[in-house]
């Protein structure tokens, strides 16, 4: 009896030891190994409609296939991406819940508001999934017919034209702060509630200029109910081909653009965020996936996580800076 007890005993050491190699082999911790195991949630900050939602649900779908899981996207706005952010920043670190970051929820939101709940500390960034500039755009009988133009109608008559932006704190609002401060011009701002309205005052004359998402405005560009200045990239947007950088026309260096990330709750195990991270490059390499944000103007990344890492450290410190010019807040 005594060594059949000791031939048990010795039999499960050999399969811990042998389950311990191969773990260490594929890379994964103890338990890692089978993940994910169940459906993955993938949180959106903002309401279903928007670019955020759209960029949400077409990741979770590829991103879903090369899991071999279930992505269930879910929608929780509130606070400017406030609400659903911080659902995932104190959300367990096993990889089952993730959040589609961006530009305001997780760069723009820390100067603008004074108590956040949640930082940058408490996330594992993941990957760089595209990016889109602000366009400047103005009504057709805008004297100005072109950025140089515009510049030098400001400098002419401080205060003289209007521009409106998506909302106060809006990286439109924003990108035209820092217009303002490279390019010593001085405009009016008028802030509406969302793009929608910003863009119908535009088309009517009723404000001189708009700083906005491309997607947003490049229907009404198309249309010739607005015309493009100038777009806020390092680099000519393939749905703008004719549409000069800021960067190039006087203010080198000049960029404010929206992006769109995937991050996780900070202490995700290595092995799961290198998972997530090869599964997100692969689905954001799909041809219809690519099709679809580029026919837009979006430019897809799908970087590291320390690059990643390091591209929102900066953001937060450049959109900081143009937050603290326009004294805009948020509470």
């Amino acid at each position: 009896m005594l060594c059949r007890k000791s031939w048990f005993a010795n039999r499960r050491r050999v399969v811990a030891a042998f389950v311990a190699c191969v773990g260490l082999y594929s890379g994964l911790p103890a338990g890692a190994a089978e993940w994910p195991d169940k459906p993955v949630r993938l949180v959106v900050p903002f309401p279903p409609g928007g670019s955020t939602d759209a960029v949400g649900r077409m990741l979770g779908v590829e991103l879903g296939k090369e899991l071999g899981q279930t992505v269930i996207v879910e929608n929780k706005g509130g606070a400017n991406g406030n609400i659903g952010s911080d659902v995932v920043a104190k959300a367990a670190p096993d990889g089952y819940t993730l959040l589609l970051s961006g530009v305001g929820s997780n760069a723009i939101n820390y100067a603008l508001y004074q108590s956040m709940p949640y930082q940058d500390k408490d996330f594992a960034h993941i990957s760089l999934l595209a990016t889109g500039p602000n366009v400047l755009v103005a009504n057709p009988e805008f004297p100005g017919r072109s950025f140089a133009e515009f510049i030098r109608l400001a400098k002419e008559s401080p205060d003289k034209y209007t521009h409106a932006s998506s909302g106060s704190g809006s990286s439109g609002h924003l990108a035209m702060e820092m217009l303002k401060q490279a390019a010593d011009i001085k405009l009016v701002h008028v802030p509406y509630k969302g793009g929608a309205a910003a863009i119908t005052d535009t088309i009517g004359g009723r404000v001189s200029v708009l700083f906005l998402n491309q997607d947003n405005v490049l229907p009404q560009v198309q249309a010739g109910k607005l015309r493009a200045l100038a777009v806020a990239s390092a680099k000519r947007n393939p749905a703008y081909p004719d549409i000069p950088t800021i960067a190039e026309s006087g203010y080198p260096g000049f960029a404010a653009e929206s992006w769109f990330g995937l991050s996780a709750p900070a202490g995700t195990p290595p092995a799961v965020m290198q998972r997530l991270h090869s599964a997100t490059v692969k689905a954001m390499a799909d041809p219809a996936l690519r099709e679809k944000l580029e026919k837009v103007g979006f430019v897809v990344v799908g970087s590291s996580p320390q690059a990643f890492s390091a591209f929102v450290s900066q953001e937060i410190d450049k959109w900081g800076k143009a937050a603290k010019l326009s004294g805009a807040r948020m509470d």
